[in-house]
């Protein structure tokens, strides 16, 4: 009897050693954690594409900037209306009760919410909205050697080739490498150096960048236009010299 006893005990170790060695073998099952609300989400979110991003950097939200000019409108408290208001020369807007608030260089979604946090101790969760009456149109200017420099308006996607073209193409003084600028914050500006001459010929086409409000492209001269007007044509020099 003591031996059958300690032959079921040896089997019973070797039953359990086998179970846990599989369960070892599995891989571990991948728990999402619950949301507040407690259901589980999946990290396998939607990201957005680079083409989504690209669109989004080309095709940011309008910001306040001064002498705009709002309407402000309280659906559900019609006595704080103000069917039009001006922004100030400083930014700020007056506002019925509460004064001054700071609305320049922000997008509408957050002038409601500014607006919203001004009326907070008065009004209790408002519902408003926000429309911009007037406004500076979104602009680029072009300067240096094309047919008609200037500013232009900004109506829709607009690269720098396009661009050009729009302001009457290169002069015969052009040098068709050019300089866009760029206003990156308040304090810096980005430029690049584009060959518009290999654009136009099927080449680096990737390049052909975008305009964003306020951009600016530089067409300087070329370097003999620039030469010839400080060596006259006399003693020592002819038409066509070059000097290195």
């Amino acid at each position: 009897m003591r031996s059958i006893h300690f032959t079921a005990l040896i089997l019973a170790f070797a039953v359990v050693g086998a179970l846990a060695s599989v369960s070892a073998q599995q891989p571990p099952t991948a728990v999402t954690p619950p949301t507040a609300s407690g259901k589980a989400v999946s990290n396998d979110m939607p990201r957005p594409t680079q083409g989504q991003q690209d669109l989004q950097h080309r095709n940011p939200r309008y910001k306040i900037q001064r002498e705009d000019v709002l309407s402000i409108t309280f659906p559900l408290s019609p006595e704080f209306d103000q069917p039009r208001i001006t922004v100030q020369p400083d930014g700020y807007i007056n506002l019925q009760e509460v004064g001054s608030v700071y609305v320049q260089d922000l997008t509408v979604p957050e002038v409601v919410a500014a607006i919203k946090k001004a009326y907070s101790g008065i009004l209790h969760e408002p519902i408003i909205d926000v429309d911009l009456i007037d406004f500076q149109r979104p602009y680029f200017l072009v300067s240096g050697q094309v047919g008609k420099p200037g500013q232009y308006d900004l109506r829709h996607d607009t690269t720098v080739s396009e661009a050009i073209a729009m302001a009457g193409g290169f002069a015969p003084t052009a040098k068709t490498q050019v300089f866009l600028y760029h206003r990156v914050s308040q304090d810096w500006m980005e430029v690049k150096k584009l060959s518009v001459k290999d654009i136009l010929n099927g080449k680096h086409v990737n390049e052909d960048a975008y305009l964003a409000p306020g951009d600016m492209i530089f067409v300087p001269e070329k370097f003999i236009t620039k030469f010839r007007k400080y060596v006259p044509y006399g003693v020592g020099t002819s038409v066509g010299t070059a000097f290195y």
